[in-house]
């Protein structure tokens, strides 16, 4: 017999029914996926489970005695007291009367343990990431039969995120999760449940699968719905020219088209991806960011010391580490907003920033949408071109309605939406991204990964989502306990130098303190700074020197402003078709200006080297 089942449920609020009449059965033991758009009524369905909501028709039944737990989405704002009380209330919900009072004890000082959480801790003190901690050992304590997970891996560290997987993939019972987190979910669901326009496709494969076979689903449908409005379309035009044949034959078409005519008024088409294109505004100096044994802190106690790094123009960099470990503190510091308690911080010419915070500070619940994104004004300028706001928050998938309703009726996934429509409604050269992937569907996600793989400006991006950094960055700087360092490549990259690096250490023995940069360069990666005192500094550099330095930036612009205008030439249909001796001396110009861009490049970077 099932554990759970579905039997033709429906519930709406305003608008189109979230499910309508959907029916479905759940096996015990089973780890499901749970997929849709943002609003599409993923959480509406884990409520209805979890006793909190009911559905307007239809039934859900559980087997007797099964015992559900639910993490949400947000934290509660009444929840308070210490861990412990915290957990153990969670396991109280979910008591079982054959268990011991002791049996119940041990169950949750292990979940603590597990969770590596201080159970005298004050919950009102705890970060956003440990207090959904605390939330999900409060579920997983009471040794539920049914854990639901409503975007389990939110402001969870990397760390975090990887002892959750390892976790839940031994759970031995039923599981069903929402989450946008794509290697998460690789990892962990053995079956697809998916919410589409009001109805619950169960595609009984793992996720990898799921993409395949949903994609060619799409196909169909568009191609059986082509084939329907074409038909749609030539009855239309007979009846239009009036009724020519027997009156019963007539009126057996007449019948026919209105029940198409019905049909038709009932589809619910595809909901559309997001419109999202970036503003790149001016271009930026070559040199973005360049920091020199900076500290960082707060009321004069440093959290961060001794950074060291320099940020070129298009350059995307991925920032990883736990929760508390300072990655919100490096960003503030660089882009100028926390003065240095020690070192130097430079910001490059011309720069223009757009920050998403995850905080969502940007965002008045008090006001619309339309509100909001506007700042009093009541259009946009994207590209050059005027926007009206309602107009390009459809572009966001706002309805009208919506954009001129108040945020907080909004989920957390339409925040985000619209906090990035209000981050790309100004002109940016540098985007700077504090967890932006928290909330949002997959389909916004995957084109906001295009959008910035596009993006010729810099990129500084602090994201706990694996396959969004492998996607996007092409170095990540990671906190590695009291050191910084930066490695070449995405989140898999890192993880595989770390790897190497520690086998071989474990080799050689290369585990002095001093041999960090030695072994560093070797293996991938290099210090960007740590609890340290700073390094001594280099050479006084010459009178001439000095001025090579200054000349360098106008220098590397100019070359790389020429290669552009090179490269755009020889792209164009024509270029191959000019005499043989043109093209080839174009391609050797081509060639010479990129070698003599590089070498001014390895200059700088040696010249700015000797002046540290």
């Amino acid at each position: 017999m099932p554990q759970i089942t579905f039997s033709n449920v429906t519930i709406a609020y305003n608008g189109p029914a979230l499910l309508d009449g959907v029916s479905c059965n759940i096996e015990a033991g089973q780890h499901i996926g749970l997929l849709g758009r943002n609003g599409s009524g993923k959480t509406t369905l884990m409520r209805m489970l979890a006793g909190i909501e009911t559905p307007d028709h239809g039934t859900i039944e559980l087997y007797p005695g099964t015992r559900v737990a639910l993490l949400p989405q947000d934290v509660p704002p009444e929840i308070a007291g210490d861990v412990r009380s915290i957990v153990t209330a969670g396991a109280h919900q979910l008591a079982n009367d054959h268990e011991t009072e002791w049996e119940e004890s041990v169950r949750i000082d292990r979940t603590l343990r597990e969770m590596q959480l201080d159970a005298d801790a004050d919950f009102l003190s705890l970060s956003t990431g440990m207090k959904r901690r605390v939330l999900l050992a409060q579920a997983i304590a009471g040794a539920a039969d049914v854990l639901l997970l409503d975007e389990p891996t939110n402001h969870l560290d990397v760390g975090s995120i990887e002892w959750l997987e390892n976790y839940l993939s031994r759970w031995r019972k039923t599981l069903l999760f929402v989450t946008h987190d794509r290697a998460f979910l690789t990892k962990l669901a053995d079956r697809i449940l998916e919410i589409d326009r009001g109805k619950l496709f169960d595609w009984s494969c793992d996720y990898p699968t799921f993409l395949v076979r949903k994609e060619e689903a799409l196909e169909a449908e568009e191609k059986q719905n082509a084939l329907f409005d074409k038909k749609l379309a030539q009855e239309e035009v007979w009846i239009r020219q009036g009724i020519k044949a027997r009156r019963t034959r007539n009126e057996g078409r007449v019948r026919a088209l209105k029940e198409l005519r019905r049909i038709r008024s009932q589809r619910r088409d595809v909901v559309g991806n997001v419109q999202l294109e970036i503003d790149e505004g001016e271009r930026s100096g070559a040199l973005v960011l360049k920091s020199e044994n900076a500290s960082f802190g707060y009321h004069g106690q440093p959290i961060i010391r001794g950074v060291t790094t320099t940020v070129m123009r298009g350059d995307k960099i991925g920032i990883i580490g736990p929760n508390g470990a300072g990655k919100s503190t490096l960003l503030r510091g660089l882009l100028g907003q926390l003065p240095p308690l020690a070192g130097t911080v430079r910001q490059g010419t011309n720069l223009q920033v757009a920050y998403f915070d995850q905080t969502r500070d940007q965002l008045d619940p008090s006001q619309t949408a339309e509100e909001n994104v506007g700042e009093g004004k009541s259009s946009v300028t994207i590209g050059g071109k005027t926007r009206h706001i309602i107009g390009y928050l459809q572009d966001f998938l706002f309805t009208p309605e919506q954009a001129r309703s108040q945020i907080r009726f909004f989920s957390g996934g339409q925040r985000n939406r619209l906090l990035l429509a209000k981050l790309f409604a100004k002109s940016a050269n540098l985007l700077v991204m504090d967890e932006p992937t928290n909330d949002l569907d997959s389909e916004t996600l995957e084109l906001l990964e295009e959008r910035l793989v596009a993006y010729e400006g810099t990129v500084l991006l602090v994201s706990h989502d694996r396959a969004f950094l492998n996607n996007v960055v092409g170095s990540t700087i990671v906190f590695e306990g009291d050191q910084l360092r930066e490695y070449v490549g995405g989140y898999d990259d890192w993880v595989r130098q770390r790897q190497a690096s520690a086998e071989r250490e474990a080799e050689t023995g290369l585990a002095a303190p001093g041999s960090a940069a030695k072994t560093g360069a070797s293996n991938g990666w290099r210090d960007v700074g740590a609890n340290t005192a700073a390094a001594p500094k280099g050479k006084k550099l010459s009178f001439k020197e000095q001025r090579e330095l200054q000349q360098l930036p106008s220098r590397i612009e100019s070359l790389e402003a020429k290669l552009a205008a090179l490269h755009e030439e020889m792209a164009r249909p024509n270029f191959f078709k000019q005499p043989g001796g043109v093209a080839v001396a174009k391609q050797a110009e081509e060639k010479a200006v990129a070698a003599e861009l590089q070498t001014a490049y390895a200059r700088w970077e040696q010249l700015e080297q000797l002046d540290g």
